[in-house]
């Protein structure tokens, strides 16, 4: 604890020290909206550039979705420019700025003699500032060159991946994921693996959603994560290929192709991978007696090679009906196709630590996983800047299919080949989404929202477990562990927001109705768990603008956390004998209410921005741990079985912040912290799960330019020890280094990633029971080099302007549509 305040005060006084060497410049804005001449439509990251009267530039910005800009600037005068790939720049000379002044509508005119100049590849990462978000807008970060979605979110603020790929928001594991606004196929069934078959390239911005408001989805206690995917906004054909390799195994491609016409716009993003990644874990057990003496100890070890196949497309056609709506179609195809071998090797000792016995067992395992998914998505803008009605329709369908032979083998003190076990799982998903959104400004200032959705999703997984009958030698169904379940989950929502802004002073209040209806059929056992509940969902958003350079902003909302499948499924994990895990078909939601108060304090060169929030859940899910005897090859043996349950109540808290400082030109540093505590009060089984856990996780990435515009990135990363009822996590440390540099006039990038430089991604836990005591070590991957080669045609890159950061200040409006 003194370690973590030590760190906590040290932070804070480098923090101190360094905003206190920078004053806040009082800065006016610069307002204006660009157009397309021609169709009069809103051109979106379009660039504004100030320079001084002696062509220096002072700063700059882009345009957002609507065409709309507020760069800030001192008072001064200025020359203004206007600029879009395949557009005529547009020039304000010898501006006086002394106030705020609007340019108004700025109309561009098409320029055809660079229309091959179509699409603009932002550098450097930069973040915008809404009143219920924040968009990290995804550049050239050298860390996830040649990887996928989950490396593009472990370099996410507040965002952490661990080691067998699971996302959480501020250390909460709950978020919901969502892919351009939707649930997609993107995710699949099994998000953690499909995040990976997710080209980093693919990803234009990533929005940070720990207050939503009511327009989003209920799901999701810590928070949501939108990836938005990129899309080419101008005219003209362009693109960009990569192809990167790697030690262990990796190698892999993609392309990313955008054809824009008058009319319609044509997008491809298609990708292959193959991936060998080596893991392993480790478990070593302690047993006691009644009286607490040592009766005996079973040590574990399994190694994991993992090889797969994957492959990902997804072609649209958005096609402009008017200059004020459009009609775009997606359809996305995912396959991956892998072969895993996990080999577990059991020792079993008696209390003075003497071998006993040694057995091995290993389980190969084929699996293909197939999704198709169909959208449609048709927007209708109206005169009125920011009135729109955006409708979308979407169907997937996804399948995995798995196949698993199971061999035994005593090795010690004889050689004896025990009964093979084959297993098999068959999952397919069909999902339906139906939504509308209807947006109506009010005045200059005020906005009302309304929508509704429908989403209805059916699951069938048959899970089947052969035993080897050696008289017969034949197998046969193992009716105490084979199941099939049908899971059907219709989720209706309707929702209303309003939204002001007066003066400094913004606020966002909205409503959401949620209705639940969930249908469990176990064919095996004839029973069925069926559950339909309506919740209300209120969300409360406020800001205050001090100044320019300063805010303060509120949120309140109401969230759930609706048991996955395969949370409620009851089959046993087949890896291991004597450690299992389960699902439990009785579990409720949890319902959490959420309270976030953030400040953002902007210098010169350094941002702070920084986040205290509290959670309050009740019928939290946790996994507990039961015991059973069962004989296995014979021998009555103790096994360790872990399912989830509703426990009780939880009280979670913390604080978090990210700094940005640019010492130098030439060097940029970014440090996030976060700390949190959660106290959880619940029993089960007349054993107290009562815990106070305390944790916490920083970031710090420095990024240099070395001579010959070679850029050198380092990322270090610690999460810090936890404590729970009945185990403990230690503290983990990953350092990530990258070089990358700009070759062929800048229309091709080559770069080496070096991911856990250490090997030290490892997770190190303890767990107790009343009658045992184990301590287990995973590592889901080893440390990986790569080597990225990225070639750009018909595209610029564009250097940020503005004063923002990945990890710091950047465009902020506190109420936006």
């Amino acid at each position: 604890m003194k370690n973590i305040v030590l760190v906590i005060l040290l932070s804070l006084c480098v923090t101190s020290l360094i905003a206190k060497n920078y004053e806040p410049i009082e800065k006016i804005s610069i307002l204006g909206k660009v157009i397309d001449k021609e169709t009069q439509q809103p051109l979106e990251y379009a660039t504004i550039v100030v320079k001084s009267l002696d062509d220096k530039i002072v700063t700059g910005g882009i345009t957002d979705i609507n065409g709309l800009f507020d760069v800030q600037v001192a008072r001064g005068t200025y020359n203004i420019s206007v600029e879009f790939i395949s557009f005529k720049t547009y020039t304000l000379l010898n501006q006086e700025i002394k106030k705020t002044t609007d340019l108004g509508v700025i109309s561009l005119e098409m320029d055809a003699e660079s229309l091959s100049e179509v699409e603009i590849i932002a550098e450097k990462s930069t973040v915008e500032i809404r009143l219920d978000k924040k968009i990290y807008n995804v550049g050239k970060d050298m860390t996830v060159k040649g990887g996928s979605a989950s490396d593009v979110l472990d370099n996410v603020p507040s965002v952490t991946v661990d080691v067998e790929g699971n996302v959480s928001l501020r250390g909460n594991d709950n978020v919901k994921i969502l892919i351009n606004g939707k649930p997609s196929g993107l995710v699949g069934l099994s998000g953690t693996d499909a995040l990976r078959q997710l080209p980093a390239d693919a990803i234009e911005k990533v929005e940070v959603i720990t207050s939503p408001s009511a327009r989003y989805d209920a799901e999701g206690t810590a928070g949501i994560l939108n990836i938005i995917l990129r899309k080419g906004k101008a005219q003209g054909f362009n693109g960009s290929l990569t192809a990167n390799a790697g030690n262990p195994d990796n190698f892999g491609g993609s392309v990313n192709l955008n054809y824009r016409t008058k009319k319609a716009n044509f997008f491809n993003s298609t990708g292959y991978n193959y991936r060998n990644a080596p893991g392993n874990s480790s478990n070593s057990t302690t047993y006691f007696n009644e009286n607490g003496t040592i009766s005996n100890f079973r040590n574990e070890k399994t190694t994991y090679d993992r090889e797969n196949n994957r492959f990902n497309t997804r072609f649209g056609v958005e096609y402009f009906l008017s200059d004020k709506s459009s009609l775009t179609g997606t359809v996305l195809y995912r396959k991956s196709d892998g072969e895993d071998i996990s080999t577990n090797i059991n020792n079993q000792l008696d209390a003075n630590n003497i071998l006993n016995r040694t057995y091995q067992r290993v389980e190969k395992e084929d699996e293909v996983d197939e999704t198709i998914e169909y959208s449609f998505n048709f927007t209708q803008d109206f005169k009125t800047d920011g009135h729109k009605l955006i409708v979308d329709f979407q169907y997937g369908k996804s399948t995995e299919n798995s196949n698993a032979y199971i061999s035994d083998f005593d090795t010690f003190p004889t050689f004896l080949e025990n009964n093979p076990e084959r297993n098999s799982t068959d999952e397919e998903s069909k999902d339906i989404l139906i939504k509308a959104d209807y947006v109506l400004p009010i005045g200059e200032n005020a906005q009302f929202e309304f929508g509704f959705k429908a989403d209805l999703n059916e699951l069938t997984t048959d899970y089947l477990v052969e035993d080897f009958n050696a008289e017969t030698n034949e197998f046969f169904n193992n009716t105490n562990f084979s199941n099939t379940l049908n899971f059907d989950q219709d989720v209706y929502a309707v929702y209303s927001q309003y939204g002001e802004k007066i003066n400094k002073f913004s606020y966002l209040l909205g409503l959401r109705a949620e209705t639940t209806d969930r249908k469990i059929d176990l064919i095996q056992t004839n029973e069925v768990f069926n559950k339909k509940y309506t919740e209300f969902f209120p969300t409360v958003n406020l800001g205050l603008e001090f100044n320019d350079s300063e805010s303060l902003t509120l949120g309140y909302s109401k969230r759930l956390r609706r048991p996955r499948s395969w949370f409620l499924n009851p089959f046993e994990s087949r890896t291991s004998e004597t450690y299992i895990r389960k699902g439990n078909v009785n579990l409720d939601p949890t319902y959490t209410n959420s309270f976030d108060l953030g400040y953002l304090k902007r210098w010169d060169k350094f941002t702070l921005n920084s986040s205290v929030y509290y959670q309050h859940a009740v019928n939290n899910i946790e996994m507990v741990q039961t015991e059973d005897i069962r004989d296995i090859d014979g021998v009555p043996t103790l096994v360790i079985i872990r399912n989830p349950i509703n426990l009780s109540s939880q009280d979670r808290y913390g604080f978090e912040f990210t700094t940005n400082y640019n010492p130098f030109k030439w060097w940029r540093l970014n440090n996030s912290f976060n700390f949190f505590k959660s106290v959880t009060d619940g029993e089960f089984n007349n054993i107290s799960y009562d815990s106070d856990d305390v944790s916490w996780f920083t970031r710090m990435v420095s990024r240099v330019t070395l001579p010959g515009e070679i850029d050198w990135q380092t990322t270090g990363f610690y999460m810090g020890p936890s404590e729970g009822a009945q185990s403990k996590r230690d503290g983990m440390l990953m350092v990530n280094l990258a070089f990358s540099k700009d070759i062929f006039k800048e229309n091709a990038t080559v770069a080496l990633n070096v991911s856990d430089l250490f090997n030290t991604r490892k997770r190190k836990s303890t767990s107790y029971s009343p009658t045992t005591e184990s301590v287990g070590e995973f590592q889901w991957r080893q440390r990986q080099i790569m080597l990225n080669f990225t070639y750009r045609f018909n595209q610029k890159k564009k250097r940020e302007r503005s004063q923002g950061d990945y990890d710091g200040g950047g465009e902020e409006e506190m109420f936006k549509a």
